[in-house]
């Protein structure tokens, strides 16, 4: 399973879901850089020295960083969608599938009614 690092946006009830799939999730709050008010890059390259791949809604931000380097260990840029349970399958569906996770920058959309 994957080793994620959950921005500060991130929902948590969409991290609880995750670990119960059996990833291994670490927030920004858990890991104590919240308080900081930690700027992407940041968020980006504590992610890379945990080697844990970026969950996150902040998509424009991210997409951005992962175009000026894709030295990292995945990132995974969500649509919001309250439904936590459907979100949270939907990234497990699309990190599964993955052999490997490094570099590589994954959209996960929120499915059209």
């Amino acid at each position: 399973m994957a080793r994620f690092y959950a921005d500060e946006q991130f929902p948590f009830p969409v991290v609880e879901l995750l670990r119960n799939l059996g990833h291994d999730v670490l927030t920004v709050q858990e890991a104590g850089k919240a308080e900081q008010g930690i700027s992407d890059e940041e968020v980006l390259a504590f992610a890379v020295s945990q080697e844990r791949a970026i969950l996150t809604i902040n998509r424009d931000d991210f997409i951005r960083l992962h175009r000026r380097n894709d030295n990292h260990f995945g990132i995974i840029v969500c649509t919001n969608n309250r439904n936590w349970e459907q979100f949270a399958a939907r990234i497990n569906e699309a990190v599964v599938k993955e052999e490997s996770l490094t570099g590589k920058l994954i959209r996960v959309v929120r499915p059209v009614m």
